[in-house]
């Protein structure tokens, strides 16, 4: 079974009217968090995410991309680290969870890419902790300027699934 028919018939493309990490509203919802706790889904993800892994570590930010990037290294046999979105207030302070070497190519996985918003920001902490990267995968492209804004960073946007394959006989 296709990915694209797996996110389906696991309920994951939701219709209503919805607000976005973004802040966009929109009328619809991808909820690849649900999808991402089924471990035949999860396992598909992790196989068809590590053809493109282009480096020696992967990282994923909190929380939906968390699973991805353990299954991910998992399946690619290699290192992760998790990426916070605010420095922890307690502890070593670091939004880094994992180890990051400087000049180490790493490549971001998220769940869904609207703007590209969180994986830029992805990317910045990344790049400051002195990593490389070339390559953001995705395994919803919601096609709404994400692959323009990693552009914009030298960073390019793998999506397993985008908007328009899903949206093909919705609308």
């Amino acid at each position: 079974m296709e990915l694209m028919d797996m996110l389906t018939e696991c309920g994951a493309i939701k219709f209503g009217k919805f607000i976005l990490t973004s802040g966009k509203e929109s009328s619809y919802y991808i909820d690849i968090k649900m999808a991402s706790t089924r471990p035949r889904i999860l396992r598909r993800i992790a196989e068809e995410m590590a053809k493109h892994v282009d480096g020696t570590r992967v990282a994923g930010m909190e929380l939906g991309a968390v699973p991805i990037a353990t299954a991910v290294a998992l399946q690619a046999d290699l290192p992760f680290c998790i990426l916070r979105k605010k420095p922890r207030e307690h502890g070593t302070g670091s939004q880094i969870e994992g180890e990051v070497k400087p000049g180490e190519t790493v490549t971001v996985v998220e769940d869904v890419a609207t703007t590209g918003g969180s994986i830029v920001l992805s990317v910045k902490l990344l790049r400051a902790a002195g990593a490389v990267v070339k390559r953001a995968i995705v395994v919803v492209d919601r096609e709404e300027g994400a692959a323009e804004a990693l552009r914009a960073e030298n960073v390019e946007l793998v999506a397993l699934v985008k908007r328009s394959q899903l949206m093909q006989g919705k609308n």
